[in-house]
C-alpha cells in the first residue's frame, strides 16, 4: 500500500530527514519513507496511532510537543533516547513545528544523533584511557621502588630472628609486598607492544569460555550466539582474550556464579572508530542477567580502581578498554538490573578482507 502525503506536504517523501505529521489529536496522519527507516515501522502500520502508542516512555517527546502547542511556536528538544513498540531504541533531536493546514497540526521533525554521540563518546573516551594510562604508569613507577626495598629489607630482618614465631610477621610482609608487585605489574601491562596478527574472534570467545567454565561453579550457563561468517581481524590474540576474560569475569562475580552469559558475534558495516571509517567492523556482545552495574558507579567504571566488588581491585575493566583501544576499537555498556551489555567495535581492516576472501582462505 502506497502511503498518501496530504497535497500540502507533497515533497515530504524525497526528504532524507525523518517526518511525522499529527493531527488535533496528535495522532499520526503520515509518516515519510525516511522516517519508516529511521523508525522501523511502516506508515500503514503507524497511521491514526498516537506517540505514546508508538514509542514507550517518551516523555523527552510528548514534551516537546506539549512546549510547542501551548507556545504556538517551533520547540526543539535536543539529544534524547526513542524506544519504539518494537523495542528499537534510537538517539534523537527533534523539533516540533505547529502548522494550520488540516488535518495537520503538527509537524515533527527527527534527526538520528546516534552516529554523532558515538563519535563524542569515543573521543571522551580516548581523552579518559591516556589519562588512565598516564596514571597508571605513573602510580606504578612511584611504587615500585619502594615496594623492592621493602620486601628486600624484611628478608633480611627474616635472617637475623631467631625466633620462628617472629618470622611468620616478615612473611606476612614479603607475601603482601609480592601481592603488591603483582598488582603493579597488571599496572604496566597494557604497554606491551601488541603483536598483531590475523585472529579469529570466535577463537577468543571459545578460549574465554573455557577458562570461565573452568574456573567457575555448575551454575554458570554460556550461550553462544555467533556470525561465523565473519572474516579474521588483525590484533593482538593473547590481549583480546584478556579484555574479553576481564568483562566475563566480572559478570560471573556479579552473578555469585549463578546465571547466563551470552558471547553474541555481528557485522557491523560503515562504522566510524578513532574518526576512521571501515566498511566492516566486528560487534561483540557480553551479556549476563545479573543484578547490574551500581548506578553511583556506572559513568565510571572503565576508570582505575573503581569496583563495584569488595575486594576488587578495579583494574579488569581499564585494562579491557586499553586493549580494545590499542586495537583502534571502541568498548561501551548498558546496565539495568538483569540485564548487562557489554559491546565492543572491532575494525576488519581491508587487507584481513582480502585475505579472508582468498582462495587460500577459503
Amino acid at each position: 500500500m502506497v502511503s498518501q502525503v496530504p497535497a500540502a506536504f507533497c515533497g515530504l517523501e524525497h526528504l532524507a530527514t525523518a517526518v511525522l505529521l499529527l493531527d488535533d489529536a496528535q495522532q499520526v496522519v503520515y509518516a515519510n519513507p525516511a522516517a519508516e527507516v529511521m523508525f522501523a515501522l511502516s506508515d500503514h502500520n503507524i497511521r491514526g496511532l498516537a506517540l505514546h502508542q508508538i514509542f514507550v516512555g517518551a516523555h523527552a517527546l510528548c514534551h516537546a510537543v506539549m512546549e510547542a502547542v501551548k507556545s504556538n511556536s517551533p520547540y526543539r528538544e535536543h539529544e534524547f533516547t526513542l524506544t519504539t513498540m518494537r523495542q528499537h531504541s534510537l538517539a534523537v533531536t527533534c523539533t516540533v513545528t505547529p502548522v494550520d493546514c488540516l488535518p495537520v497540526r503538527l509537524l515533527l521533525e527527527f534527526q538520528q544523533m546516534d552516529q554523532q554521540l558515538r563519535i563524542a563518546r569515543e573521543e571522551r573516551m580516548l581523552i579518559q584511557q591516556q589519562a588512565n594510562a598516564e596514571l597508571l604508569r605513573n602510580l606504578a613507577h612511584e611504587i615500585r621502588n619502594p615496594l623492592g626495598g621493602l620486601r628486600g629489607a624484611a628478608q633480611l630482618l627474616e635472617h637475623e630472628l631467631a625466633q620462628p614465631a617472629l618470622r611468620e610477621y616478615t612473611q606476612v610482609i614479603i607475601k603482601e609486598a609480592d601481592r603488591l608487585q603483582s598488582l603493579m605489574d597488571r599496572l604496566m601491562t597494557p604497554h606491551r607492544v601488541p603483536k598483531y596478527e590475523l585472529t579469529n574472534i570466535h577463537e577468543v570467545l571459545e578460549r574465554v569460555r573455557s577458562l570461565i567454565l573452568a574456573e567457575s561453579s555448575q551454575g554458570i550457563l554460556i550461550r553462544r550466539d555467533y556470525d561465523t561468517s565473519l572474516p579474521e581481524l588483525v590484533g593482538d590474540r593473547e590481549k583480546l582474550i584478556q579484555a574479553v576474560l576481564n568483562i566475563a569475569r566480572n559478570a560471573v562475580q556479579a552473578m555469585n556464579g549463578q546465571g547466563e552469559l551470552v558471547f553474541r558475534t555481528r557485522a557491523e558495516r560503515q562504522v566510524i572508530l578513532a574518526k576512521k571509517r571501515y566498511r566492516v567492523a566486528i560487534k561483540l556482545q557480553i551479556i549476563d542477567n545479573g543484578p547490574g552495574i551500581p548506578e553511583e558507579i556506572r559513568d565510571r567504571i572503565f576508570y582505575p580502581l573503581v569496583s563495584g566488588r569488595e575486594g576488587g581491585t578495579g583494574l579488569g575493566l581499564t585494562l579491557a578498554q586499553n586493549f580494545i583501544t590499542q586495537h583502534h576499537g571502541m568498548i561501551e555498556c548498558e546496565s539495568i538490573p538483569g540485564r548487562t551489555c557489554f559491546t565492543i567495535l572491532l575494525p576488519i581492516e581491508t587487507s584481513a578482507l582480502k585475505s579472508n576472501s582468498s582462495p587460500k582462505a577459503q
